[in-house]
């Protein structure tokens, strides 16, 4: 199994049930509405689908700047003491690597961002709507 599909059910087993309901309840009614939309919408939806920002982006990103800014900060006031902030960040996504739950997961849920997986399971049914997998007539 590959490793972005255990961290993604990493994610979903440290979030809270109800945040995961959330979660598929809003990707049922997507799929719902989607149901009867022309191929065009459909298209459409993939194509953003493929630019949304899964758990592990949004971690690595808000790490990264948050890591920076408090490097900037270190160099800039000539205190050491602010090298303490990336320290913790990387702690956290250590953590996240070998857990997939850090402190940030629980916030990032609840805004909505999902795992490469949810994402990856709204895109392949609406392929299906579509009829990408449809058999050609022999």
């Amino acid at each position: 199994m590959a490793a972005t599909s255990v961290m993604a059910d990493q994610v979903r087993e440290n979030t809270d049930p109800q945040v995961n309901l959330e979660i598929d309840e809003q990707l049922r009614e997507r799929l719902h509405h989607y149901a009867g939309a022309s191929p065009e919408e459909i298209t459409a939806r993939i194509r953003e689908l493929d630019r949304e920002w899964d758990m592990e982006r949004v971690l690595e990103t808000n790490a990264g700047a948050i890591a920076l800014g408090g490097t900037v900060l270190a160099a800039m006031r000539h205190d050491r003491r602010f090298l303490a902030i990336p320290g913790v960040v990387f702690g956290f996504l250590l953590l996240h690597s070998m857990q997939g739950w850090c402190p940030p997961v629980p916030v990032f849920r609840r805004l909505g961002v999902r795992t490469r997986k949810e994402i990856d399971m709204e895109l392949y049914a609406l392929k299906a709507l579509r009829g990408d997998f449809k058999l050609a007539a022999g």
